[in-house]
């Protein structure tokens, strides 16, 4: 890519009730404003792909709320690619509906094409994407999440020779290209842990594509009901980690693993002296959506 980002460094933090065993985030949230986290990761060689393979266009998919729709707007507009989101929801499209998320996105240059839910659970068909080509031309495609093989060699790019002192290494799946990324840069005496962010366990196939050892595990209980489901003490815990370390969670991800990391350690699965590395993952745009969702439900909100 052609922009600058901060290195990510790995802060230790604190977690209520844990004293015997030590926990770090590395701040992959801070590289960069927008295109932050693992969204930077996947897109870095994707778009290094595009640009030498003379693609002048990049299509993705996602929800209303994604980070992977907002960091490819944002990515393509510093690398002079236009963009295109293919959209789940045809009523985002009502100009009566307000969304930060796809907002910005517009702001960045990307077109929107709005689709129905069924329509967008055949994105991958060959008559769906001839109809894309048809209407906005030839492009680069990039997968609803991004994971593609270019995106798990750039999160293997996540873990470095400092992280080598960890003994687990933790983050969210929503896609499995980071935990694949992850998995393939760590040390043979490392675990990694995966905290599935959403209801069921088929990530597990999906991981298993790109990750080229066995020294992982897929945790599933601490999904909260399942992809941008969220209950109250899930928000009490990441207000509480807010107010205690000064850094920001995102309810949809990482958020969810800290919170299981959480839960874990108090029912004794780590040894006393385990050293863990989580990685902060971005997407705290998507705290306004979710602010707004649960100021309707009369709940309390992610501060």
């Amino acid at each position: 890519m052609i922009f600058k980002i901060e290195n990510s460094v790995n802060e230790q933090v604190i977690l209520n009730g844990i004293k015997d065993v030590e926990v770090y985030l590395k701040r992959e949230d801070a590289i960069h404003p927008i295109i932050s986290g693992n969204k930077y990761r996947k897109l870095k060689y994707n778009i290094a792909f595009a640009k030498a393979h003379n693609y002048t266009k990049l299509l993705t998919f996602g929800g209303a709320f994604s980070n992977h729709i907002i960091a490819t707007a944002a990515a393509g507009k510093v690398s002079g690619l236009q963009t295109i989101g293919v959209i789940r929801g045809e009523e985002l499209a009502k100009k009566s509906i307000h969304n930060e998320t796809l907002e910005y996105a517009k702001r960045c240059g990307m077109q929107f094409k709005f689709v129905s839910r069924e329509q967008f659970r055949d994105k991958t068909s060959t008559d769906f994407l001839n109809g894309l080509k048809a209407e906005f031309g030839t492009f680069y495609t990039v997968p609803e999440g991004g994971t593609n093989d270019l995106a798990v060699k750039g999160c293997e790019e996540i873990l470095t020779e400092a992280d080598k002192c960890f003994d687990y290494v933790c983050a969210s799946v929503g896609t499995g290209g980071t935990l694949s990324g992850l998995i393939n840069s760590s040390e043979p005496n490392q675990k990694i842990l995966g905290f599935s962010a959403l209801k069921g366990s088929f990530l597990q196939e999906d991981i298993s594509k790109f990750a080229k050892r066995n020294n992982w595990e897929l945790i599933t209980d601490y999904h909260f009901g399942g992809y941008a489901k969220i209950k109250p003490e899930l928000i009490t815990f990441i207000n509480q980690f807010k107010a205690q370390n000064n850094i920001a969670l995102d309810p949809i991800y990482t958020g969810k693993m800290l919170y299981g990391i959480s839960e874990l350690i108090k029912k004794g699965v780590f040894a006393k002296g385990t050293k863990i590395l989580a990685i902060h993952t971005g997407g705290l745009q998507g705290i306004a959506g979710m602010n707004a969702i649960l100021k309707q439900k009369e709940l309390p909100l992610i501060q």
